[in-house]
C-alpha cells in the first residue's frame, strides 16, 4: 500500500488521539502507530510503558479536561480515575473510528528524512515512506534519574515503575521528589508501611481539588487580575483553604504562586498534620540502608522511591530535526517546526486547566496548515512565516522556574488566544 501522500501519527495516547480526529476532519489520510495493543497511552494501566498506578485519578476535573465534542459521561466522577479514563479513550476511538487507522503493537524505531517526506522505520524491520509525520507519543514515560543508587542497599524504584501499595508492607519507605505523583505515592504508603518519609528539595503551593464543594479548577481562577497580583492574592487565598505548608514541614517555597506546577494535593497535609508522614530535606547521600540529607540528619530505609518526574524523550528522531536548543525543542506554539512543514509534535505543552480540548485545538491548527500548504492558502503563507521567527513568549506575565518540565509550560490563557488567532488565519 502506498503511503507516500499519507501522514503518520505516532503515539495513540490523548495527544495522538487529537491529532488522528482532526486529521480525519480535515480529510487527510494518515496512518497511526502505537507500540502498545490498544489506544489511551498512560491511563491504560496494562499498557507496559503505562506510568499510573492503582489509585491514580485525574487532577484536573473531568469537565476541564475532556474533549468537548465527547463529554465524559454524567456517571464519571469529577475527578476520573484511570479505569474511567481508559474507558473514555476507547469510546472515543470507537465512536470516530479511529482504530480503523491505527497500527497496534508497531513500535517506531526511526525516523529519518526522505523525498519531499519522512521515512518511518518500524521495529519489525518495515519501513514506509509518509509525506509528514505528527510525533504524540506523550511527555511522561522517560524516567529522571538524577543520582546513583548504587551506595543503597535496600529496594530503590522510579515512581514510573510503582502500581500497588502493597509494595510497602512493613517497611520504612522514603519518596523521593514532592510533585503530584510523589504525595500520591506518599499518601498511599501509609495504609501498609511502618514509617513514610518525603524528601524535598524546595516548597510547593497547594491547590484543593474542592472550593465551596465545586472542583477548584471550575472556578474560573480565584480572581482574574494580572500575574504579580493575581500571585498575591491567590496564594493568600488558598492558604484559607490548605492552611501553611510551612508549618507543617515543608519548606518555603522559592517561587511564587504559579511559577511551578501547583501540588494539587491535599491530603498529604492531612497527613502530615496527623503525623503519619514527616518532611526531610533533599538527599545528600546513601550509605547502605541509611539515607543522609544535605541538612545532616539521617534515617535508615527499607525502600526508596524516586517520584524525580520525567526527561522529553523522542528516541526515534534525531534532536538536530526537531530545532532541540536546552531542555526542550524550541518550536512555534510548542509543535510547529521553523524549517519543516510537515514535522510537527503534538502534546508538548503543558498549562494549568488547557486540558486535552487544548490539544485537540492544537492538533485542529495542525490539520489545517497540512491543508492550506498544500492549496498554498494565503493563511498558510503567512504562517509559515511566523513560526519560522522565534516562538513567542507564551508566559503570560509569569516567571516559570528554570526547570526541565517547565520548559515547555504555557500561560493557558495567552497560549489559546494565540492558538485561536491562528486557525482564523488559516481559515483564508
Amino acid at each position: 500500500m502506498d503511503t507516500s501522500k499519507k501522514y503518520a501519527v505516532i503515539g495513540a495516547g490523548p495527544a495522538g488521539l487529537s491529532g488522528a480526529r482532526n486529521l480525519q476532519r480535515f480529510n487527510i489520510d494518515f496512518d497511526g502507530y502505537e507500540k502498545h495493543s490498544d489506544v489511551g497511552g498512560l491511563w491504560d494501566i496494562e499498557n507496559p510503558h503505562s506510568t499510573v498506578y492503582e489509585t491514580a485519578h485525574l487532577i484536573s476535573s473531568k469537565k476541564m479536561t475532556e474533549f468537548t465534542e465527547f463529554p465524559m459521561d454524567e456517571s464519571v466522577a469529577d475527578y476520573p480515575s484511570h479505569h474511567e479514563l481508559r474507558k473514555y479513550f476507547r469510546d472515543f476511538a470507537r465512536e470516530y473510528k479511529l482504530y480503523d487507522h491505527y497500527r497496534f503493537n508497531s513500535a517506531v524505531a526511526n525516523i529519518s528524512p526522505g523525498n519531499n517526506g519522512w521515512q518511518l522505520a518500524l521495529e519489525n524491520g518495515d519501513t514506509l515512506p509518509y509525506a509528514g509525520v505528527i510525533i504524540a507519543n506523550g511527555t511522561l514515560s522517560e524516567p529522571n534519574i538524577p543520582f546513583s543508587a548504587s551506595d543503597f542497599s535496600g529496594e530503590i524504584m522510579h515512581s514510573a515503575k510503582y502500581k500497588s501499595p502493597k509494595i510497602f508492607a512493613g517497611k520504612r519507605v522514603l519518596i523521593i521528589g514532592a510533585g503530584n505523583s510523589g504525595c500520591d505515592i506518599a499518601v498511599d504508603a501509609i495504609h501498609f508501611a511502618k514509617k513514610v518519609s518525603i524528601s524535598v528539595r524546595r516548597g510547593y503551593h497547594f491547590v484543593p481539588k474542592y472550593v465551596f464543594g465545586r472542583p477548584a479548577d471550575t472556578m474560573g481562577g480565584l480572581i482574574r487580575l494580572p500575574a504579580r497580583f493575581k500571585q498575591a492574592i491567590d496564594s493568600r487565598l488558598l492558604k484559607l483553604f490548605t492552611g501553611d505548608p510551612v508549618k507543617l514541614g515543608f519548606p518555603e517555597p522559592d517561587h511564587k504562586m504559579y511559577e511551578s506546577h501547583p501540588i494539587v494535593n491535599t491530603l498529604i497535609l492531612y497527613h502530615l498534620g496527623h503525623g503519619d508522614i514527616d518532611v526531610k530535606a533533599d538527599l545528600a547521600r546513601f550509605d547502605g540502608h541509611t539515607v543522609h540529607f544535605k541538612n545532616g540528619a539521617s534515617e535508615e530505609y527499607d525502600l526508596v522511591v524516586m517520584a524525580t518526574g520525567y526527561k522529553l524523550h523522542y528516541p526515534f528522531i534525531e534532536k538536530k530535526h526537531l530545532n532541540w536548543n536546552g531542555k526542550a525543542p524550541q518550536l512555534y506554539l510548542n509543535a510547529f517546526h521553523p524549517e519543516y512543514d510537515n514535522l510537527f509534535i503534538l502534546g508538548m505543552v503543558e498549562a494549568a486547566g488547557i486540558g486535552w480540548q487544548g490539544r485537540y485545538e492544537l492538533a485542529e491548527l495542525i490539520a489545517r496548515f497540512i491543508v492550506g500548504a498544500r492549496e498554498g492558502s494565503k493563511g498558510a503563507v503567512k504562517f509559515k512565516k511566523l513560526k519560522s521567527k522565534p516562538p513567542p513568549d507564551m508566559k503570560g506575565g509569569f516567571n516559570y522556574m528554570d526547570v526541565e518540565r517547565m520548559a515547555y509550560y504555557v500561560h493557558k490563557d495567552t497560549f489559546l488566544k494565540l492558538l485561536r488567532k491562528n486557525i482564523e488565519l488559516l481559515k483564508k
